[in-house]
Protein backbone atom coordinates (compact mmCIF):
# COMPACT_ATOMS: atom_id res chain seq x y z
CA UNK A 1 0.00 0.00 0.00
CA UNK A 2 1.48 3.06 -1.28
CA UNK A 3 1.56 6.49 1.02
CA UNK A 4 0.65 9.79 -1.15
CA UNK A 5 3.86 10.97 -2.01
CA UNK A 6 3.08 14.52 -1.94
CA UNK A 7 2.01 14.19 1.72
CA UNK A 8 5.43 12.44 2.47
CA UNK A 9 7.45 14.47 0.72
CA UNK A 10 6.04 18.26 1.34
CA UNK A 11 6.49 16.97 5.13
CA UNK A 12 10.29 16.49 4.53
CA UNK A 13 10.33 20.01 3.43
CA UNK A 14 9.08 21.41 6.31
CA UNK A 15 10.80 19.30 8.11
CA UNK A 16 14.28 20.35 6.54
CA UNK A 17 13.29 23.92 6.50
CA UNK A 18 12.86 23.63 10.43
CA UNK A 19 15.37 22.35 11.59
CA UNK A 20 18.86 23.70 10.16
CA UNK A 21 21.74 23.42 11.51
CA UNK A 22 23.79 26.23 13.77
CA UNK A 23 27.37 27.82 11.83
CA UNK A 24 30.44 25.65 11.96
CA UNK A 25 32.00 25.62 15.93
CA UNK A 26 35.36 26.82 16.59
CA UNK A 27 38.51 24.48 16.21
CA UNK A 28 38.82 24.01 19.61
CA UNK A 29 34.99 23.19 20.28
CA UNK A 30 35.00 21.03 17.33
CA UNK A 31 34.79 17.49 19.01
CA UNK A 32 32.41 18.69 21.27
CA UNK A 33 29.94 19.89 18.84
CA UNK A 34 30.04 16.87 16.47
CA UNK A 35 29.47 14.96 19.67
CA UNK A 36 25.80 16.65 19.45
CA UNK A 37 25.49 16.92 16.02
CA UNK A 38 25.60 13.19 16.58
CA UNK A 39 23.66 12.68 19.27
CA UNK A 40 21.10 14.55 17.09
CA UNK A 41 20.98 13.08 14.20
CA UNK A 42 20.95 9.82 16.42
CA UNK A 43 17.42 10.85 17.78
CA UNK A 44 15.94 10.31 14.30
CA UNK A 45 14.61 13.82 13.85
CA UNK A 46 11.13 15.21 13.16
CA UNK A 47 12.03 13.76 9.45
CA UNK A 48 11.65 10.41 10.32
CA UNK A 49 8.99 10.47 12.72
CA UNK A 50 6.86 12.68 9.93
CA UNK A 51 6.94 10.06 7.16
CA UNK A 52 6.23 7.39 10.05
CA UNK A 53 3.15 9.11 11.16
CA UNK A 54 1.79 9.26 7.72
CA UNK A 55 2.41 6.08 6.75
CA UNK A 56 0.79 5.36 10.38
CA UNK A 57 -2.10 7.81 9.07
CA UNK A 58 -3.00 6.21 5.76
CA UNK A 59 -2.47 2.73 6.93
CA UNK A 60 -5.30 3.42 9.65
CA UNK A 61 -7.88 5.20 6.98
CA UNK A 62 -7.13 1.86 4.89
CA UNK A 63 -7.96 -0.38 7.21
CA UNK A 64 -10.98 1.43 8.22
CA UNK A 65 -12.32 1.71 4.59
CA UNK A 66 -11.62 -1.97 4.15
CA UNK A 67 -13.53 -2.84 7.72
CA UNK A 68 -16.69 -0.96 6.85
CA UNK A 69 -16.61 -1.49 3.38
CA UNK A 70 -16.73 -5.24 4.58
CA UNK A 71 -19.28 -4.38 7.31
CA UNK A 72 -21.86 -2.79 4.91
CA UNK A 73 -21.68 -5.80 2.56
CA UNK A 74 -21.90 -8.53 4.84
CA UNK A 75 -24.36 -6.91 6.99
CA UNK A 76 -26.47 -6.28 4.08
CA UNK A 77 -26.19 -9.70 2.92
CA UNK A 78 -27.67 -10.44 7.04
CA UNK A 79 -30.90 -8.43 6.45
CA UNK A 80 -31.72 -9.58 3.08
CA UNK A 81 -31.06 -13.78 3.13
CA UNK A 82 -34.11 -15.33 4.03
CA UNK A 83 -31.27 -17.81 6.36
CA UNK A 84 -30.62 -14.77 8.23
CA UNK A 85 -32.70 -12.15 8.85
CA UNK A 86 -34.91 -12.71 6.44
CA UNK A 87 -36.24 -9.15 5.36
CA UNK A 88 -35.85 -9.63 1.49
CA UNK A 89 -36.70 -6.10 0.14
CA UNK A 90 -33.84 -4.70 -1.64
CA UNK A 91 -35.41 -2.04 -3.11
CA UNK A 92 -37.21 -0.66 0.66
CA UNK A 93 -33.44 -1.06 2.25
CA UNK A 94 -31.76 1.14 -0.38
CA UNK A 95 -34.59 3.80 0.25
CA UNK A 96 -33.72 3.45 3.66
CA UNK A 97 -29.89 4.10 2.85
CA UNK A 98 -30.63 6.90 0.89
CA UNK A 99 -32.54 8.91 2.89
CA UNK A 100 -30.37 8.60 5.71
CA UNK A 101 -27.76 9.65 3.53
CA UNK A 102 -29.38 12.64 2.16
CA UNK A 103 -30.46 13.84 5.68
CA UNK A 104 -26.56 13.52 6.72
CA UNK A 105 -24.99 15.02 3.89
CA UNK A 106 -27.01 17.95 3.76
CA UNK A 107 -26.64 18.47 8.05
CA UNK A 108 -22.65 18.06 6.87
CA UNK A 109 -23.09 20.76 4.10
CA UNK A 110 -25.69 23.36 5.30
CA UNK A 111 -25.31 22.87 9.02
CA UNK A 112 -21.84 21.93 9.89
CA UNK A 113 -20.50 23.60 6.95
CA UNK A 114 -17.87 20.41 6.92
CA UNK A 115 -17.52 20.45 3.11
CA UNK A 116 -18.40 23.20 0.56
CA UNK A 117 -21.06 22.55 -2.09
CA UNK A 118 -20.71 22.70 -5.35
CA UNK A 119 -22.54 25.30 -7.44
CA UNK A 120 -24.58 23.90 -9.90
CA UNK A 121 -27.05 25.57 -11.99
CA UNK A 122 -30.80 23.83 -12.03
CA UNK A 123 -30.14 22.99 -15.61
CA UNK A 124 -26.71 21.41 -15.19
CA UNK A 125 -28.40 18.90 -11.90
CA UNK A 126 -31.41 17.78 -14.30
CA UNK A 127 -29.29 16.96 -17.58
CA UNK A 128 -25.90 15.63 -15.21
CA UNK A 129 -26.75 14.54 -12.00
CA UNK A 130 -30.45 13.17 -12.81
CA UNK A 131 -29.39 10.78 -15.48
CA UNK A 132 -26.15 9.39 -12.70
CA UNK A 133 -29.00 8.92 -10.08
CA UNK A 134 -31.09 6.80 -12.06
CA UNK A 135 -27.95 4.55 -13.36
CA UNK A 136 -26.47 4.90 -9.03
CA UNK A 137 -30.37 3.59 -8.14
CA UNK A 138 -30.87 0.71 -10.64
CA UNK A 139 -27.21 -0.33 -9.80
CA UNK A 140 -27.83 -0.58 -6.03
CA UNK A 141 -31.40 -2.01 -6.50
CA UNK A 142 -29.83 -5.07 -8.65
CA UNK A 143 -26.74 -5.23 -6.36
CA UNK A 144 -29.06 -5.65 -3.14
CA UNK A 145 -31.39 -7.58 -4.63
CA UNK A 146 -28.38 -10.18 -5.90
CA UNK A 147 -27.57 -10.89 -1.88
CA UNK A 148 -30.97 -12.70 -1.53
CA UNK A 149 -29.75 -15.45 -4.65
CA UNK A 150 -25.98 -15.77 -4.55
CA UNK A 151 -23.57 -16.27 -1.81
CA UNK A 152 -21.15 -13.12 -0.88
CA UNK A 153 -18.08 -14.97 -2.37
CA UNK A 154 -19.37 -15.77 -5.79
CA UNK A 155 -21.05 -11.84 -5.81
CA UNK A 156 -16.96 -10.59 -5.12
CA UNK A 157 -16.02 -12.82 -8.37
CA UNK A 158 -18.41 -11.21 -10.45
CA UNK A 159 -18.17 -8.01 -9.33
CA UNK A 160 -14.47 -9.04 -10.85
CA UNK A 161 -16.21 -7.98 -14.57
CA UNK A 162 -15.97 -4.42 -13.38
CA UNK A 163 -13.02 -3.09 -15.49
CA UNK A 164 -14.10 -4.89 -18.56
CA UNK A 165 -17.60 -3.35 -18.30
CA UNK A 166 -16.25 0.01 -17.77
CA UNK A 167 -13.69 -0.14 -20.75
CA UNK A 168 -16.39 -1.64 -23.02
CA UNK A 169 -18.70 1.06 -22.14
CA UNK A 170 -15.94 3.26 -22.65
CA UNK A 171 -14.69 2.45 -25.85
CA UNK A 172 -18.93 2.25 -26.64
CA UNK A 173 -18.63 6.27 -26.14
CA UNK A 174 -15.83 6.96 -27.28
CA UNK A 175 -14.06 7.88 -23.82
CA UNK A 176 -11.41 4.88 -24.30
CA UNK A 177 -9.12 3.92 -27.33
CA UNK A 178 -9.48 0.56 -28.56
CA UNK A 179 -6.55 -1.39 -27.92
CA UNK A 180 -6.15 -5.22 -28.78
CA UNK A 181 -3.69 -5.75 -25.71
CA UNK A 182 -6.38 -4.38 -23.53
CA UNK A 183 -8.98 -6.74 -25.24
CA UNK A 184 -7.18 -9.57 -24.69
CA UNK A 185 -6.71 -8.46 -21.00
CA UNK A 186 -10.81 -7.93 -20.09
CA UNK A 187 -11.27 -11.20 -22.31
CA UNK A 188 -8.62 -13.24 -19.78
CA UNK A 189 -10.68 -11.31 -16.68
CA UNK A 190 -14.19 -12.38 -18.38
CA UNK A 191 -12.75 -15.96 -18.75
CA UNK A 192 -11.69 -16.05 -15.31
CA UNK A 193 -15.06 -15.05 -14.01
CA UNK A 194 -16.67 -18.09 -15.97
CA UNK A 195 -14.45 -20.45 -14.74
CA UNK A 196 -15.13 -19.54 -10.73
CA UNK A 197 -19.02 -19.72 -12.00
CA UNK A 198 -18.77 -22.75 -13.77
CA UNK A 199 -17.52 -23.89 -10.25
CA UNK A 200 -20.28 -22.27 -7.99
CA UNK A 201 -21.99 -24.71 -5.77
CA UNK A 202 -24.80 -22.03 -5.38
CA UNK A 203 -24.92 -20.72 -8.91
CA UNK A 204 -28.52 -18.99 -9.74
CA UNK A 205 -29.59 -18.36 -12.79
CA UNK A 206 -31.70 -14.99 -11.96
CA UNK A 207 -29.47 -14.14 -9.15
CA UNK A 208 -26.17 -13.59 -11.77
CA UNK A 209 -28.32 -11.70 -14.47
CA UNK A 210 -28.98 -9.46 -11.65
CA UNK A 211 -25.64 -8.65 -10.35
CA UNK A 212 -24.29 -8.56 -14.07
CA UNK A 213 -26.85 -5.97 -14.78
CA UNK A 214 -25.90 -4.31 -11.15
CA UNK A 215 -21.99 -4.15 -13.08
CA UNK A 216 -23.52 -2.98 -16.03
CA UNK A 217 -25.15 -0.16 -14.75
CA UNK A 218 -22.81 1.05 -12.03
CA UNK A 219 -20.18 1.02 -15.29
CA UNK A 220 -22.31 3.58 -17.02
CA UNK A 221 -22.35 5.60 -14.33
CA UNK A 222 -18.84 5.74 -13.88
CA UNK A 223 -18.91 6.51 -17.79
CA UNK A 224 -21.33 9.24 -17.37
CA UNK A 225 -19.93 10.95 -14.74
CA UNK A 226 -16.57 11.24 -16.85
CA UNK A 227 -19.17 12.60 -20.06
CA UNK A 228 -21.74 14.54 -17.87
CA UNK A 229 -19.55 16.28 -14.84
CA UNK A 230 -15.70 15.73 -15.22
CA UNK A 231 -15.96 17.07 -18.72
CA UNK A 232 -17.87 20.11 -17.39
CA UNK A 233 -15.73 21.23 -14.69
CA UNK A 234 -17.82 19.57 -12.28
CA UNK A 235 -16.03 17.16 -9.31
CA UNK A 236 -18.15 15.93 -6.97
CA UNK A 237 -16.64 14.47 -3.85
CA UNK A 238 -18.61 11.84 -2.05
CA UNK A 239 -20.35 13.87 0.14
CA UNK A 240 -20.99 16.22 -2.32
CA UNK A 241 -22.47 13.22 -4.33
CA UNK A 242 -24.81 12.07 -1.62
CA UNK A 243 -26.33 15.65 -1.26
CA UNK A 244 -27.26 15.93 -5.02
CA UNK A 245 -27.85 12.16 -5.97
CA UNK A 246 -28.98 10.53 -3.08
CA UNK A 247 -32.52 12.21 -3.38
CA UNK A 248 -32.57 11.58 -6.85
CA UNK A 249 -31.76 7.99 -6.29
CA UNK A 250 -34.72 8.00 -3.44
CA UNK A 251 -37.08 9.44 -6.30
CA UNK A 252 -36.37 6.86 -8.65
CA UNK A 253 -36.39 3.98 -6.39
CA UNK A 254 -39.75 5.04 -5.33
CA UNK A 255 -41.49 4.11 -8.64
CA UNK A 256 -40.52 0.13 -8.23
CA UNK A 257 -40.88 0.15 -4.70
CA UNK A 258 -44.97 0.76 -5.13
CA UNK A 259 -45.34 -1.63 -7.43
CA UNK A 260 -43.04 -3.96 -6.27
CA UNK A 261 -42.65 -3.87 -2.31
CA UNK A 262 -44.99 -1.71 -1.25
CA UNK A 263 -48.09 -4.23 -1.11
CA UNK A 264 -46.12 -7.33 0.60
CA UNK A 265 -45.04 -5.19 2.85
CA UNK A 266 -48.39 -3.32 3.40
CA UNK A 267 -50.00 -7.07 4.23
CA UNK A 268 -47.40 -8.01 6.38
CA UNK A 269 -48.67 -6.93 9.38
CA UNK A 270 -46.10 -8.60 11.61
CA UNK A 271 -43.71 -6.13 10.33
CA UNK A 272 -41.78 -3.51 12.65
CA UNK A 273 -38.98 -1.25 11.57
CA UNK A 274 -36.03 -2.36 13.71
CA UNK A 275 -34.43 1.12 14.35
CA UNK A 276 -31.51 -0.66 16.11
CA UNK A 277 -30.68 -2.92 12.72
CA UNK A 278 -31.47 -0.48 10.25
CA UNK A 279 -30.32 2.44 11.58
CA UNK A 280 -26.95 1.23 12.46
CA UNK A 281 -26.78 -0.65 8.89
CA UNK A 282 -27.73 2.89 7.01
CA UNK A 283 -25.12 4.93 9.65
CA UNK A 284 -22.19 1.90 8.14
CA UNK A 285 -22.96 2.83 4.48
CA UNK A 286 -22.53 6.38 5.26
CA UNK A 287 -19.75 6.00 6.99
CA UNK A 288 -18.33 3.93 4.40
CA UNK A 289 -18.55 7.24 1.78
CA UNK A 290 -17.12 9.22 4.24
CA UNK A 291 -14.00 6.81 4.78
CA UNK A 292 -13.76 7.23 1.06
CA UNK A 293 -13.82 10.64 0.92
CA UNK A 294 -10.77 10.81 3.91
CA UNK A 295 -8.83 7.70 2.17
CA UNK A 296 -9.06 9.06 -1.15
CA UNK A 297 -7.10 12.69 0.25
CA UNK A 298 -4.33 10.79 1.99
CA UNK A 299 -3.51 7.83 -0.67
CA UNK A 300 -3.35 7.12 -3.99
CA UNK A 301 -5.92 5.50 -6.50
CA UNK A 302 -3.37 2.24 -6.63
CA UNK A 303 -3.97 2.09 -3.08
CA UNK A 304 -7.68 2.20 -3.42
CA UNK A 305 -7.52 -0.87 -5.66
CA UNK A 306 -4.80 -2.52 -3.42
CA UNK A 307 -7.05 -2.12 -0.19
CA UNK A 308 -10.05 -3.44 -2.36
CA UNK A 309 -8.21 -6.79 -3.59
CA UNK A 310 -7.52 -7.79 -0.14
CA UNK A 311 -11.17 -6.49 1.07
CA UNK A 312 -12.46 -9.09 -1.68
CA UNK A 313 -9.82 -12.05 -0.46
CA UNK A 314 -11.08 -11.08 3.01
CA UNK A 315 -14.46 -11.62 2.41
CA UNK A 316 -14.75 -14.78 0.33
CA UNK A 317 -12.75 -16.33 3.42
CA UNK A 318 -15.38 -14.87 5.64
CA UNK A 319 -18.01 -16.11 3.49
CA UNK A 320 -16.31 -19.69 3.45
CA UNK A 321 -14.99 -20.02 6.67
CA UNK A 322 -18.09 -17.61 8.95
CA UNK A 323 -21.30 -17.83 6.66
CA UNK A 324 -20.58 -21.33 5.22
CA UNK A 325 -20.80 -20.56 1.80
CA UNK A 326 -19.27 -22.92 -0.29
CA UNK A 327 -16.16 -21.99 -2.03
CA UNK A 328 -14.72 -24.98 -4.57
CA UNK A 329 -11.28 -24.99 -5.66
CA UNK A 330 -12.69 -24.38 -8.86
CA UNK A 331 -13.99 -20.94 -7.81
CA UNK A 332 -10.70 -19.93 -6.38
CA UNK A 333 -8.85 -21.17 -10.06
CA UNK A 334 -11.16 -18.85 -12.08
CA UNK A 335 -11.27 -15.74 -9.52
CA UNK A 336 -7.64 -15.95 -9.31
CA UNK A 337 -7.23 -15.96 -13.00
CA UNK A 338 -9.49 -13.20 -12.92
CA UNK A 339 -7.69 -11.16 -10.03
CA UNK A 340 -4.43 -11.23 -12.21
CA UNK A 341 -6.13 -9.77 -15.32
CA UNK A 342 -7.64 -7.07 -12.78
CA UNK A 343 -3.90 -6.55 -11.54
CA UNK A 344 -2.52 -6.02 -14.82
CA UNK A 345 -5.04 -3.97 -15.79
CA UNK A 346 -4.70 -1.42 -12.75
CA UNK A 347 -0.98 -1.94 -13.46
CA UNK A 348 -1.08 -0.49 -17.20
CA UNK A 349 -3.62 2.31 -15.94
CA UNK A 350 -1.20 3.14 -13.34
CA UNK A 351 2.28 3.13 -16.15
CA UNK A 352 -0.40 5.05 -18.85
CA UNK A 353 -1.10 7.71 -15.80
CA UNK A 354 2.46 8.21 -15.20
CA UNK A 355 3.66 8.58 -18.22
CA UNK A 356 1.05 11.44 -19.48
CA UNK A 357 2.18 12.98 -16.21
CA UNK A 358 6.18 12.74 -16.97
CA UNK A 359 5.02 14.25 -20.82
CA UNK A 360 3.01 16.87 -19.07
CA UNK A 361 5.87 17.38 -16.40
CA UNK A 362 7.99 18.08 -19.52
CA UNK A 363 5.90 20.36 -21.69
CA UNK A 364 6.04 22.66 -18.73
CA UNK A 365 9.24 22.29 -18.54
CA UNK A 366 9.91 23.46 -22.31
CA UNK A 367 7.62 25.57 -21.85
CA UNK A 368 9.02 27.99 -19.29
CA UNK A 369 12.78 27.51 -21.01
CA UNK A 370 11.29 28.57 -24.22
CA UNK A 371 10.24 31.65 -22.25
CA UNK A 372 13.25 32.07 -20.47
CA UNK A 373 15.36 32.15 -23.84
CA UNK A 374 12.86 35.09 -25.18
CA UNK A 375 13.26 36.96 -22.56
CA UNK A 376 16.90 36.83 -22.61
CA UNK A 377 17.28 37.03 -26.23
CA UNK A 378 14.47 40.55 -25.28
CA UNK A 379 17.38 41.59 -23.07
CA UNK A 380 20.50 41.71 -25.23
CA UNK A 381 18.23 42.65 -28.38
CA UNK A 382 17.77 45.81 -25.93
CA UNK A 383 21.39 46.51 -24.88
CA UNK A 384 22.01 46.37 -28.15
CA UNK A 385 19.74 48.95 -29.05
CA UNK A 386 21.04 51.45 -26.44
CA UNK A 387 23.27 54.44 -27.64
CA UNK A 388 26.69 54.41 -26.86
CA UNK A 389 27.89 57.16 -25.11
Amino acid sequence: LLVNSENVFSGSHQNSQTSEKPPPSPPQNHRRKRGKNITNMGKGGSLSEGVIKNIIISYTYVAIWIFLSFTVIVYNKYILDKKMYDWPFPISLTMIHMSFCSTLAFLLIKVFKFVEPVSMSRDTYLRSVVPIGALYSLSLWLSNSAYIYLSVSFIQMLKALMPVAVYSIGVLFKKEGFKSETMINMLSISFGVAIAAYGEARFDVWGVILQLGAVAFEATRLVMIQILLTSKGITLNPITSLYYVAPCCLAFLFIPWIVVEFPILRDTSSFHFDYLIFGTNSFCAFALNLAVFLLVGKTSALTMNVAGVVKDWLLIAFSWSVIKDTVTPINLFGYGIAFLGVAYYNHAKLQALKAKDAQKTAQQVDEETGRLLEEREGNEGGRKNEPED
